[in-house]
């Protein structure tokens, strides 16, 4: 599906990272992995990004990590996180951004609800993980063959 944003994202994204990097030098985002209780896992597909992803995104200024993860599950998948995220890994993600890096937090208890995030995400789906979709991000396959013990962690996202 394209939308103005898969458009306009390679256009604006350079210009992103150009301010991301004037004015912090380096990032951070988080990305969580939630499972239902029959075992699949929650992924999204942007509007402007190809694939499937994990849900996440940046951490704000002046907020947590744990508290970033909530919050981005909430407005992208509309998921509500009950009790504690627990971080599994810490990645560097040079290679899609200098001096970016990643927590990945495992998310045991939730809820449902609404999106509160409207047209970032265009769908989100519960998938089990030996049945993902074609188009599924390798990074978003790594992270869940190491939370799920098929693979050891890398450093790298």
């Amino acid at each position: 599906m394209t939308t103005w944003r898969t458009r306009i994202e390679p256009i604006t994204r350079p210009f992103f990272f150009a301010w991301s990097r004037w004015s912090r030098g380096m990032t951070l985002g988080v990305r969580g992995v939630a499972r239902d209780g029959e075992g699949r896992v929650l992924l999204v597909k942007h509007t402007y990004l190809e694939g499937w992803w994990l849900p996440g995104g940046g951490v704000d200024r002046g907020e947590t990590t744990h508290r970033a993860v909530v919050r981005e599950m909430r407005e992208e998948a509309g998921l509500i996180v009950q009790g504690w995220p627990r971080l599994i890994s810490l990645h560097s993600n040079e290679k899609f951004f200098r001096g970016d890096h990643v927590a990945l937090f495992l998310i045991d208890g939730f809820e449902m609800t609404e999106r509160t995030s409207h047209g970032e995400i265009a769908e989100i789906g519960w998938f089990a993980p030996d049945a993902l979709p074609p188009d599924t991000t390798r990074a978003t396959h790594d992270r869940l063959a190491e939370v799920l013990g098929h693979q050891p962690p890398s450093e790298a996202w």
